[in-house]
């Protein structure tokens, strides 16, 4: 494993690290190589586009059946709640 040294760092920055850490439960270093991680992960563009995405994330939930289109089909214009006065 290659080892990387962050040099001046703002003690501010490393504070609110410190503090992140903390709140994920890990290191201070394991939460730097889990945010280099997910940058360098994000810059590469999800995998499979958002149509998959989707499928991997709603998977097992007893969907198995393809949607139906909507192509064709008028809008249909969202219903406001006001909770005082109900649907607008």
């Amino acid at each position: 494993m290659a080892r990387i040294l962050v040099r001046d760092l703002e003690d501010d920055v490393k504070e609110r690290l410190q503090r992140r850490a903390l709140r994920h439960g890990r290191s201070m270093e394991a939460e730097v190589r889990a945010i280099l991680k997910a940058a360098v992960l994000t810059e590469e563009g999800p995998p499979g586009g958002l149509g998959r995405r989707w499928a991997r994330r709603f998977a097992g939930i007893g969907l198995d059946a393809p949607l139906a289109e909507l192509r064709g089909q008028a809008p249909v214009p969202a219903a406001w709640y006001d909770d005082a006065t109900g649907p607008r």
